[in-house]
């Protein structure tokens, strides 16, 4: 892949404090591409929420997005999805590495959401509670599935919807980049609440139309902004809704870190020549 100034989506990030913790966790990249030899457009967007102390959270994050980054730079091409699941298991081993080599950082870790549009096909892949979400004429469909104590209990009756809120476990992760054990990509794209675990898994691929909009975020936007906020601020203002979302969990508390990234397939399809986020 040779990167490219010329996206074929319209992009937007953001990436913010919040107004209770002194520094950033999270960490983002957006980078445009294209395929040789046939010159495909492709763009790659990964979030990274960190987790740790003493800034340890901060260098997880980072080392997770660039190594993501540089993993699937590096890949000659091939299955998109074997291309994501090396990026997520090479992270992860960074990470690992990073902070079982260094006391400070000890038990350092991360989450992490991928979307990657090569032509018009969508690709994801997850591990922890960031989030992916889609929209598609003025419905909004939260793909993909958090990998925390809470989901599970959802999934299985333990707790009902109602009981999530303030819920003392509402934070506990299942799954995260940099633990003892690898962990599993999560390549479950769910378009309907009832889909099975295959059914959600083969919608990867995903053709998009032109005006199709995904949204890309940390936990520090979802705590605080509910799907319905997101759904009218990506309806009103497309990629620039990124403004309005973080302004509006700053205003509800801002008790996190906050990361928001908004891609849009123009129309129609076609390189827009809007500049992109900078890799932060």
């Amino acid at each position: 892949m040779i990167p490219s100034d010329q996206p074929h989506l319209r992009a937007s990030a953001v990436s913010n404090p919040g107004r209770v913790r002194d520094h950033n966790e999270d960490s983002y990249g957006v980078t445009a591409y294209r395929l040789q030899p046939e010159g495909t457009p492709a763009l790659l967007a990964v979030l990274a929420d960190g987790i740790g102390g003493h800034q340890a959270g901060e260098v997880a994050s980072a080392l997770t997005v660039d190594t993501v980054v540089d993993t699937v730079e590096s890949q000659p091409g091939g299955d998109p999805l074997a291309v994501l699941a090396t990026a997520v298991r090479e992270a992860a081993h960074q990470v690992r590495q990073a902070s079982t080599s260094d006391k400070a950082r000890e038990g350092m870790g991360s989450t992490l959401v991928i979307a990657w549009i090569i032509g018009a096909k969508l690709y994801t892949v997850n591990v922890g509670d960031s989030r992916i979400y889609f929209r598609r004429e003025g419905d909004l469909h939260r793909i993909s599935v958090d990998h925390t104590w809470i989901q599970e209990a959802l999934d299985h009756g333990i707790i009902q919807p109602d009981e999530v809120e303030g819920h003392p476990n509402a934070h506990v992760l299942r799954r995260h980049i940099g633990g003892a054990k690898a962990p599993e990509p999560d390549f479950r794209l769910r378009l309907q609440l009832d889909e099975t675990d295959e059914a959600s898994v083969a919608n990867q691929g995903l053709i998009l139309k032109p005006g199709d909009q995904l949204l890309l975020c940390s936990d520090g936007l979802t705590d605080l902004v509910s799907g319905p906020d997101i759904d009218a601020a990506l309806a009103q203002k497309g990629p620039r809704a990124t403004e309005d979302l973080l302004q509006l969990a700053l205003d509800r508390g801002g008790h996190d870190n906050i990361t928001i990234i908004v891609l849009e397939v123009p129309k129609p399809i076609a390189p827009s020549g809007d500049s992109l986020p900078t890799r932060t």
